[in-house]
């Protein structure tokens, strides 16, 4: 699986923070939510960390899904 990228984020003054992915608005966290992000992006992956905060990650299967029965006739 590869690894997240494209995410940015940037801290604003009152508490908050705003991801963005590709440019575009991910998600928007104020407060103690956003206290617990920042922590978690200095302690790890900064990338990983945001992916897993916006849900913006794939979790492998996709392939697989791809072949199941009640999917075949899907475009």
């Amino acid at each position: 699986m590869p690894k997240p990228h494209g995410f940015t984020y940037e801290q604003l003054g009152d508490r908050t923070v705003a991801i963005t992915h590709r440019g575009r608005s991910a998600t928007t966290l104020r407060g103690d939510r956003a206290d617990k992000f920042l922590a978690e992006v200095e302690a790890g992956d900064a990338q990983l960390v945001m992916a897993r905060w916006t849900g913006a990650y794939k979790f492998g299967n996709e392939r697989m899904s791809k072949n199941h029965p009640r999917n075949l006739g899907r475009k």
